[in-house]
């Protein structure tokens, strides 16, 4: 892997988003809700810039294709659970966001492990994303009260059916995933 075909603007942001990550912690604990979740909020926001950036200025790598993931993920399982712990997202909510989050985690890790051949996100499973990485900063900063509220009515309007299309998605995944672990098996199998 050559170094400077990696030293990318998007893996830069990836790596910026996990930096930030104790920060971004750090406000929820000190109660301080309203910048923990704009900071929440863009650091989610991110995940879209980078990916842009990737494919609209030709800085795809394959640092950055295993980068950015990690990061998404980081960002997600991070930002439900510190909600969640300091009472700002409903428990109910957040851990069914993170079982979606984890099955499709281990479902794409274990499949890659076994010789899957790697396969682009769905646009049903961006649109997820999306939605709930907007309904989670939403809801939490209307968890602050007074004139924030409305941003819990948006975060639900968000969020529910971002839960239902993350869903969807994930069973739309698997039979994606049963034939790239095929042709990726077969093809190592090809002398």
């Amino acid at each position: 892997m050559r170094v400077r075909e990696n030293l990318t603007i998007p893996n830069f942001l990836s790596l910026l988003r996990l930096a930030m990550l104790p920060t971004f912690v750090s406000l929820f604990a000190d109660g301080r809700v309203v910048a923990g979740s704009w900071f929440f909020g863009l650091l989610g926001a991110t995940d879209f810039v980078d990916g842009y950036i990737a494919r609209r200025f030709n800085q795809v790598s394959e640092l950055g294709k295993i980068l950015d993931p990690i990061a998404d993920r980081a960002v997600f399982f991070v930002g439900i659970t510190a909600a969640m712990y300091y009472d700002y997202l409903p428990f109910w909510f957040g851990v069914v966001i993170l079982v979606r989050e984890v099955s499709i985690a281990l479902l794409m890790v274990g499949a890659t492990a076994m010789g899957m051949e790697r396969f682009p996100v769905t646009q049903l499973g961006k649109w997820a994303t999306f939605a709930l990485l907007a309904a989670v900063p939403w809801i939490t900063l209307g968890s602050a009260g007074g004139n924030w509220t409305v941003f819990t009515y948006m975060g639900w309007a968000a969020g529910i059916p971002g839960i239902i299309v993350s869903y969807k998605s994930f069973f739309d995944y698997l039979p994606s995933v049963r034939a790239h672990l095929a042709s990726g098996r077969r093809a190592k199998r090809v002398p």
